[in-house]
């Protein structure tokens, strides 16, 4: 089976037509709270005793069809379906996923049809559904475990990343922004005209917004922004990034853009400009570089989490929300020879300020 390329359908409230799915990827270290393999592995050895033989109803809801989405989903279903051989358990996804297809009625709609179905968690990926899937459980004893939401606490979803404070918790793909502006000049010191391609709709992309340009303030270098709500408007907004010449580009880890990438990288490509992206995901689907956490680990860490609350009764309110080091980076190669650069030279340049330097072809999904 392709990765994340599965087919469902599912009967949804208000005349919901059937929707189809879709399911990103890097490689990082655990922070925050997590607790080590060994400890967890034991403790959930431990709870699964009075659970051996039970079946656990599990809700996942992808926010929109993406390379790195895919990949997160690929790897929570993978470690559901090796931790209930573990345990001796079943965790029942497949009657229960769903794709918003990045609209928030259908992502409502979904809600509705989880709390009918009684799910005995919630595992929403990106951060307008962990905020729709929050909302539509509040007076619901329904536990949720987000996961690739990049600010937690600024989303509203929890009070702190130590203690969310709610019945609610997960894993974030928390965003180094200066590491990523740091490639860009390490790679160019003489570019002095930086574009941020993002989408003003996504909260995720605010902060990393935010903390671009005050580095780039700080550096008294010259920036533009230009922004898109949909695949059209992202790519209006590539080709007047272009028109500008800007030197590069900076998006952080923005859904709308993933979206759109396969359809805008020949043109910065062309143009001789690199992207610079906050997943390498990005880089997979054309981006010069892609640079951040290794998504499928966030996903497996995200299925061990929910295994943690269903398995061992965990208390999301109590438990912290994980993070990971932000440290590969994926590199395009198809963008390398377009743009004259050599991959032993890139790799030289980039190694300074990351753990790892992989290279990648233009592809759409991980698994091809």
């Amino acid at each position: 089976m392709k990765k994340g390329m599965r087919k469902f359908t599912a009967a949804m409230t208000a005349g919901l037509l059937a929707i189809s799915l879709a399911a990103c990827g890097s490689s990082s270290s655990s922070a925050g709270s997590a607790s080590s393999a060994d400890t967890e592995a034991a403790t959930q050895a431990e709870g699964a005793g009075s659970a051996s033989g039970k079946t656990y109803k599990v809700g996942i809801v992808q926010y929109v069809d993406d390379a790195s989405l895919n990949q997160i989903v690929e790897n929570i279903e993978s470690e559901l379906d090796a931790k209930g051989e573990e345990l001796g358990v079943t965790f029942d996804y497949d009657d229960y996923y769903y794709n918003g297809q990045a609209d928030g009625t259908v992502l409502q709609q979904i809600a509705s049809e989880l709390i009918t179905d009684k799910v005995d968690i919630i595992i929403p990926i990106a951060t307008p559904t962990a905020q729709i899937m929050q909302s539509a459980t509040k007076d619901k004893d329904i536990p949720i475990v987000f996961s690739a939401v990049s600010d937690p606490v600024g989303a509203g979803l929890v009070d702190s990343m130590d203690k969310p404070g709610a019945n609610i918790t997960g894993t974030s793909d928390m965003l180094n922004t200066e590491a990523v502006m740091n490639l860009i000049f390490a790679q160019d010191p003489d570019a002095d005209y930086i574009g941020l391609l993002y989408s003003n709709s996504e909260d995720s992309s605010k902060q990393p917004i935010e903390d671009a340009k005050a580095y780039l303030d700080e550096k008294g270098i010259k920036y533009i922004e230009k922004t898109g709500t949909d695949t059209a408007g992202v790519t209006d907004a590539a080709n007047a990034l272009i028109a500008e010449g800007v030197d590069a580009v900076f998006t952080p880890t923005d859904n709308t853009v993933m979206t759109a990438e396969l359809a805008i990288y020949k043109s910065f490509m062309n143009a001789g400009i690199p992207q610079y992206c906050g997943a390498d995901s990005f880089a997979l689907n054309g981006a010069f570089c892609g640079y951040g956490v290794d998504y499928a680990n966030l996903g497996t860490a995200t299925a061990d989490m929910a295994v943690d609350v269903l398995v061992n009764g965990a208390d999301p309110a109590e438990t912290a929300v994980q993070t990971f080091d932000n440290g590969l980076a994926e590199v395009n190669t198809d963008v390398c020879e377009a743009l004259g650069l050599e991959q032993s030279d890139i790799e030289e340049t980039f190694k300074p300020y990351c753990t790892a330097v992989e290279f990648t072809a233009t592809q759409k999904e991980f698994s091809e």
